[in-house]
């Protein structure tokens, strides 16, 4: 066979009906070895399986399997002590690939790829990683909402303003509040967890397109690498990249929910709430102003769920036009799942420490509490009197309307002046002047009462033990 000695196509994993190398600016522009080498470790894990598949078939002898296995050992080797050479590869396939045959020799390092593509083994390492780097962010999100639950238990007793369209609306327990984003973040704790249940199907055995010739044992592969079942459709495998999709919204909607959690958190903690003080620790300071005290950590929280909107959209725009199967494109998946990734963790990272260091101060809280929170607890009282809700509202508007016409409070109303607009008014009346009864009084599931609290601390609780036995499990 007529082998052509030209060194630029022979760094590929193909060349052989190429006349002449890549253009140097098409080389740098097709590699992808500066990104998706992170992949390395799971694409080993996959070579390795493949190479006991491949002696399970018969199409390499169990010699060549232990020389592939151990050579494959010593390339995971270099790259965990950082002694991997990159030299040129053009992504971490070639660059394993090319590492083997320097170990093992060609002869026997080539026949690792027989019936594989670099289609399917992308397509399942990047499935791997993503599971196991899933378990990172839920880590994360249960040491966040416990963080919560641990505020919420010790400091129930503080009250709060509660706040609607930016205004204040009616009394809550800063507890009800806290919880209000651990609830959030459970939900997106178990929206990860269906996520990776509905990738984690392995596409390993579908060759380029059309599937593998060679009878390859696939449901030995998906045992062999943890999936729950094979992917029943080698089309369908090469090119399905919704999982990436989905882990990408999953991603900004998770930044969404931190991203209003810092905003509340940003307006409590400045001069005119009052509300918190950031610690030092998560604060940095003016260059000009030396009196300021900037709560970047929230406000680059803030600022980098744009970032990862941005990642979801870029996946999007990219799979929209593309034909079915494989095509280049497909590279551009990796940037924005790894940025997405890594931006999670941190963000995750921060927004613990700046929870758990913050402080909350009590009677601030309470003196921002005003007597106008107190109409709807008019309503609610007009109400227990048997007077229809529609009614009991309009009442309760006219009270206020009274009390800014005397320059008053409704609670600075008399009996006398209240009787005029309704006689359902009672002496009784003066009980309902009371923030802590008026939080107490919603004892439904779910509302700001005391116990409602201590419920939805312990669910939560229970959640998080949960998880942790599921990831010790897994």
């Amino acid at each position: 066979m007529n082998e052509k000695n030209n060194s630029s196509v022979g760094e590929k994993l193909w060349g052989g009906r190429f006349s002449e190398g890549l253009s140097p600016v098409m080389d740098i522009f097709n590699r992808s070895i500066m990104f998706d080498k992170q992949l390395w470790d799971v694409d080993i894990k996959g070579s390795i399986a493949y190479a006991k598949a491949l002696e399970k078939c018969g199409l390499v002898s169990e010699e060549e399997k232990s020389k592939i296995l151990l050579g494959l050992t010593q390339v995971s080797e270099e790259w965990a002590s950082n002694a991997f050479e990159i030299k040129g590869d053009e992504d971490i396939h070639s660059a394993n690939e090319r590492r083997l045959k320097e170990i093992i020799g060609n002869e026997i390092g080539g026949k690792l790829h027989v019936g594989r593509s670099r289609n399917d083994q992308v397509a399942t390492d990047v499935r791997l990683w993503l599971r196991e780097q899933s378990s990172v962010l839920k880590s994360l999100l249960i040491s966040f909402t416990r963080i919560c639950c641990e505020r919420a238990k010790n400091e129930i007793e503080i009250l709060m303003p509660g706040y609607t369209h930016l205004q204040r609306a009616q009394a809550i327990r800063w507890s009800h509040w806290l919880l209000s984003y651990a609830w959030y973040f459970h939900n997106d704790g178990n929206k990860l967890e269906d996520i990776i249940s509905r990738m984690n199907v392995c596409p390993l055995g579908s060759g380029a397109l059309a599937g593998n010739p060679f009878n390859i044992d696939r449901d030995f592969l998906a045992k062999e690498l943890g999936f729950s079942g094979c992917t029943p459709n080698s089309l369908l495998a090469v090119s399905d990249r919704d999982f990436i999709a989905e882990f990408l919204f999953w991603g900004a909607l998770v930044a969404t929910h931190f991203s209003k959690w810092a905003e509340d958190l940003l307006l409590y903690s400045t001069k005119e709430f009052g509300f918190v003080t950031i610690a030092d620790a998560f604060c940095t300071g003016s260059s000009l102003m030396p009196q300021k005290k900037n709560a970047d950590s929230l406000e680059l929280i803030r600022g980098k769920s744009g970032r990862l909107v941005g990642n979801c959209m870029g996946i999007l725009v990219v799979l929209k036009g593309l034909p079915s199967t494989f095509n280049k494109d497909l590279q551009e998946d990796k940037e924005p799942l790894f940025d997405s990734y890594k931006t999670l963790v941190e963000l995750l990272q921060v927004a613990c420490g700046t929870l758990e260091t913050l402080k909350v101060h009590k009677e601030h809280c309470f003196s921002s509490l005003s007597p106008d929170m107190f109409a709807t607890d008019v309503a609610y009282y007009l109400v227990r009197k048997g007077v229809a809700f529609r009614d009991a509202h309009k009442i309760a508007g006219e009270v206020v309307a009274l009390a800014e016409k005397e320059k008053c409070t409704i609670t600075e109303l008399t009996l006398l002046q209240l009787k005029s607009l309704s006689n359902h008014f009672e002496e009784d009346i003066s009980s309902i002047w009371n923030y802590e009864s008026s939080v107490q009084q919603y004892q439904a599931f779910g509302g700001t009462a005391r116990e409602n609290i201590i419920t939805q601390i312990q669910l939560l609780e229970q959640w998080i033990s949960d998880s942790e036995t599921l990831t010790t499990q897994v």
